[in-house]
């Protein structure tokens, strides 16, 4: 660990605060300061759930994945749903069921999403050779169970019912169906024999469904499992010959470190998904596009995010009007770029327009969508001074958060309920008030 913190030019105090800070991640009120860092290194060991946050904060700082070991903590822990997991473990059909076994149980959801994200992780090109495909083969080798198109088209009408149920209801109940269906069906249909072809047509369908479940995780903040799922995600992908799930998944990562304030990686992330791409039709152009311009704003590049800003919006222009449920990209998704960049960028009034704009144009029976983008349509019209605005915002928030089961949304409800207690002499903010402790007495009955 010393010889790590001399490499990072790490001072004892910000190293104990960056481990604090990753700790909240997780969820861990961690209080280190620069003695227990002298007491790491006379010997003395963090405790066993902050560990984590330890080789995390090294990892950071140093730009590169360290293990436990080089930490001086000992052997990398692994067990399904920690924080550290094998690349061996997470490109196998055993290491998918393992993750969607846990994410099935009930009494191992508050380690799942404790889980660590790691915002060091290298990602390999999708033209790169990697073992996954070997391994997938050797674990089918000997089969006698055969899969066809039908069996597919399982998976894929799985996949969009499961994105119906998600948008309508939220993640909380949506995921575990997903898992289960991975677990149950989608890691028995992996190992079956089949032609070619088929085979790789169930490796794209499949990771299609788990890049979905890694985006719910993560909308979840369950992020250190939806990075799970994401890599599981890209693994099969690369062994079904998918490009676009491949760089959909990588541009989810990009969406993620952006959520996580991982501003360069988020970045680096969204034009890999770029570069990843095939000769991409525009619908896919204007996802990865928009990504791209979040990403810049997030680093402040304004030049670049409005240029690619106009090319997410000519591509979109391009395009028909067919939507996919899953990774989908409209004028809705456009237009919450919009917004996203022009936050990013300081310009919160013009971000508010546009979120208005994303709220016209997204489906009403969106739930979830619905939820969050109003959810932060609020915060930013209460942070110009637009307090009924807000109210009214929020009012509409709380039509769809009545029907939804979600962690993101239930931070949303949070946040409304700690901003307007400020303002309760105003009689908008007190009937808003008023109505989120009703529904708040509701949701914690039902």
């Amino acid at each position: 660990m010393a010889r790590l913190l001399d490499e990072g030019d790490y001072l004892h105090r910000q190293f104990a605060q960056a481990v604090n800070r990753i700790g909240a991640e997780r969820g861990l009120k961690l209080t280190y300061d620069e003695s227990s860092v002298a007491h790491w290194l006379k010997g003395a060991v963090p405790k066993k759930e902050a560990r984590p946050a330890v080789v995390e904060a090294l990892s950071r700082r140093l730009g590169r994945p360290i293990t436990f070991e080089e930490a001086g903590l000992g052997a990398t822990p692994f067990l399904a749903g920690m924080d550290v997991a094998p690349e061996h473990a997470l490109n196998t059909i055993e290491g998918l069921v393992d993750t969607g076994r846990a994410d099935m149980d009930p009494s191992r959801r508050t380690v799942l999403t404790t889980a660590l994200y790691s915002a060091t992780l290298a990602v390999p090109r999708f033209d790169e050779a990697d073992e996954t495909l070997d391994r997938l083969e050797h674990q089918a080798a000997g089969r006698t169970v055969k899969i066809g198109p039908g069996d597919v088209a399982v998976v894929r009408s799985m996949t969009d019912k499961i994105a119906d149920i998600l948008d309508e209801l939220g993640g909380a109940h949506a995921r575990p169906m997903a898992a289960a269906f991975i677990v149950n069906s989608v890691a028995s249909y992996l190992r079956a024999d089949g032609t070619e072809a088929i085979k790789n047509d169930m490796r794209a369908a499949a990771s299609d469904l788990v890049y979905l479940t890694g985006w719910m995780a993560m909308y979840e903040k369950a992020h250190g499992l939806g990075q799970r799922y994401y890599r599981q995600a890209l693994g099969l992908a690369k062994a079904g010959n998918d490009q676009v799930t491949y760089c959909r998944t990588l541009r989810g990562m990009a969406l993620q470190a952006a959520n996580l304030k991982h501003a360069n990686k988020a970045l680096d992330l969204a034009d890999s998904a770029a570069e990843a791409a095939p000769s991409a039709g525009p619908r896919l152009q204007a996802f990865l596009r928009g990504q791209q311009a979040h990403g810049a704003a997030l680093v402040g590049d304004r030049s670049q995010a409005f240029t690619r800003l106009r090319e997410t919006e000519a591509a979109l222009s391009k395009a028909d009007n067919r939507r996919d449920a899953v990774g989908g990209y409209d004028r809705a998704a456009y237009e919450f770029h919009v917004s996203s960049v022009l936050y990013a960028l300081g310009d919160v009034p013009g971000s508010i327009e546009a979120m208005k704009a994303s709220n016209r144009a997204r489906p009403p029976m969106e739930k979830q969508g619905n939820a969050h983008a109003n959810g932060l349509l609020a915060q930013r019209q209460l942070e110009v001074g637009h307090l009924e605005a807000a109210c009214e915002t929020w009012g509409a928030f709380l039509d769809d958060y009545a029907a939804l089961s979600s962690a993101r949304a239930d931070e949303h409800f949070t946040i409304m309920r700690r901003r307007i207690r400020p303002y309760l002499s105003n009689p908008r903010a007190r009937e808003l008030n008023e109505r989120a402790r009703e529904l708040a007495r509701l949701k914690a009955a039902a």
